[in-house]
């Protein structure tokens, strides 16, 4: 059976190569502890929300305590998928 022709090999970069890690650049010195407290301030504040009945840590908002809670752990979760 005869041999199929091989490809030739272009001389240029590979996508691949133009996106190593060594690229990226470091997250910033505040970058760590911004993402942590905002995990914990939004953890206390689900965990205050429930101890009071809603009645805390703003008061009026009622079960809303909870969502701005979870909103705030979610910023510091999705902040921890950009940190280098």
């Amino acid at each position: 059976m005869p041999e199929s022709k091989k490809r030739k090999k272009s001389g240029g970069a590979t996508p691949a190569a133009a996106q190593t890690p060594a690229a990226a650049k470091p997250s910033p010195q505040w970058w760590a502890p911004t993402m942590v407290v905002l995990m914990v301030l939004g953890l206390v504040s689900v965990v205050l929300t429930y101890l009071t009945k809603g009645s805390l840590p703003v008061p009026g908002l009622g079960n809303w305590n909870l969502t701005i809670g979870f909103a705030v752990m979610i910023v510091g979760f999705f902040m921890t998928l950009r940190w280098r």
